[in-house]
């Protein structure tokens, strides 16, 4: 069977496709240099011009690859994403048997993950800056990113023996989402005691099991 990383790498717009190719897309070259970038200089200095002259292509590529600065900053946000369902997908991976154990450890590693990532950090530190298309896409239009991660979670949740019916579990799919983002936005404690938390509360809904 397709790990829910493979089957989801083709709905993420930011995301190059599984490479059997040894260069990577252009669109994928462009995506990981405005990140770098982003990271480094801010997404105000960031100009379509300037992309172009770092990947070594034409403006009107970098155009016919991404559309406007709008869907490149989605694009961004997107492929970054990919880097913690990675993390998500590994903790089911490593938690076949134990449901509540593997969301404490996809928590965990998304809120470390969230620590260091160097786009996020950016786009955090936006919020007292100037105006950025990249916010947005975390909060009041964080629409996409939460179907992303929700539907990698469905993907291995649903193989567990929950004893919840399908409205429940997505309950709980959709709590763990948002908690996991909230505390990735704004930290309340460290990964491990946020995870711990999040685990637990995910234990008392399933009935006990693992909640302690």
């Amino acid at each position: 069977m397709a790990s829910a990383r493979s089957v989801l790498r083709s709905r993420l717009p930011g995301m190059a496709p599984a490479a059997s190719t040894d260069d990577r897309s252009i669109r994928s070259r462009l995506i990981s240099t405005a990140i770098r970038l982003t990271a480094e200089h801010g997404w105000s200095t960031l100009t379509m011009a300037k992309l172009a002259d770092r990947v070594g292509v034409s403006r009107q590529t970098v155009y016919n690859e991404l559309g406007g600065k709008p869907q490149l900053a989605e694009a961004m946000v997107m492929t970054e994403l990919g880097h913690f369902l990675d993390r998500v997908d590994q903790a089911f991976t490593d938690n076949p048997d134990d449901l509540v154990e593997a969301v404490r450890a996809a928590a965990r590693g998304a809120l470390e993950l969230g620590e260091t990532n160097p786009l996020l950090r950016a786009i955090l530190a936006s919020r007292q800056g100037a105006e950025s298309d990249l916010l947005p896409l975390l909060t009041t239009n964080s629409a996409p990113l939460l179907d992303m991660a929700r539907q990698m979670l469905r993907e291995h949740v649903h193989r567990y023996p929950t004893g919840l019916d399908d409205e429940r579990v997505e309950g709980l799919i959709d709590l763990v989402v948002r908690l996991v983002l909230s505390h990735i936005m704004q930290p309340g404690g460290s990964p491990q005691q946020t995870a711990d938390t999040i685990a637990w509360i995910a234990g008392r809904v399933l009935g006990g099991v693992g909640s302690d």
